[in-house]
């Protein structure tokens, strides 16, 4: 049977969002801020509940999570790029923020709020280094004056491509960040029994071991399929359709979608795209059922 993929939301929010394997959250929180912001603990707000996918298969796969050091963080992974991803996530991070308080609370109770988000694109084609952190600061001085607010970027195609070789992985691991990153860029080539000594840590083993033994319900195996579906196409077919524009290679990459059977609603979730113009697809020239 083909192996789980870490980078399909639905799989990335069992392994790290639910009681059981908190460890492995608070491990990757830690491996991606900083010094002051480590957590010890935390309280999953959200954890993985596999009855949403009963009536929604394409649920909010985000985590939101507070730590006992009074922080508030939200992680997800996004498959694909869509359009206006960066006010999306200052969105996410804005409700993140409010969320914590109650009607009549005092803005004092304000606790920092941290968005991390893990992209399996590219979203700052003009900076080399995955991993990038924002904040809030003056303009001239570059002095750091609202402090509640920290998003994290981690581009996971900077890292490692589907040609990567272990060795190649090995090489570029300095780091618990780089860990996790090879751990969900490719997963496929790492057993758990063999690994090489800078990736051969406790945690590591014991996400290998998650995913190894994952098991989905026939709500949860649905939507997962889905999501690979998008997953692989958008893949396989972005490369071939970026010249074409936004919104012609989402076009594309729906057509696509739908010859492989997936409903229009999901389609239109998916890509972004009305769920008119998905219907108007099918009758097209260019679709094959």
């Amino acid at each position: 049977m083909e192996k789980i993929s870490p980078r399909v939301d639905i799989a990335f929010k069992k392994i790290f969002g639910v009681e059981e394997n908190k460890d492995l959250l608070i491990s990757l929180i830690n491996s991606v801020v900083g010094s002051d912001d480590q957590v010890a603990d935390l309280t999953l707000l959200n954890p993985y509940n596999p009855k949403n996918f009963r009536h929604d298969k394409l649920s909010i796969l985000d985590i939101k999570a507070k730590g006992t050091n009074g922080n508030w963080f939200n992680i997800e992974i996004q498959l694909s790029d869509e359009a206006d991803y960066d006010k999306r996530a200052l969105y996410y991070w804005a409700k993140l923020y409010t969320e914590q308080l109650q009607v009549a609370d005092d803005y004092s109770l304000l606790s920092k709020a941290i968005g991390i988000h893990i992209l399996n694109f590219t979203s700052i084609p003009n900076v080399e280094k995955y991993h990038n952190v924002f904040h809030i600061t003056e303009k001239e001085t570059g002095n750091l004056y609202f402090k509640d607010l920290e998003l994290h970027t981690i581009e996971l195609r900077k890292f490692s491509d589907s040609r990567a070789e272990l060795v190649d992985i090995v090489a570029k691991i300095k780091n618990s960040l780089d860990v996790w990153v090879a751990f969900l860029t490719r997963h496929d080539l790492l057993n758990k029994e063999q690994l090489p000594a800078v990736l051969n840590s406790p945690i590591l083993v014991k996400a290998l071991n998650v995913l190894e033994v994952m098991n989905f319900g026939a709500e949860e195996r649905e939507a997962y399929e889905e999501h690979l579906k998008w997953f692989r196409i958008e893949t396989n077919t972005l490369k071939k359709s970026f010249n074409e524009g936004l919104e012609e290679g989402k076009k594309t990459i729906a057509r696509h979608m739908l010859e492989n059977g997936m409903d229009v609603h999901a389609v239109s979730h998916l890509t972004g795209l009305s769920l008119n113009l998905v219907s108007s697809l099918i009758h097209s020239p260019e679709f094959t059922s």
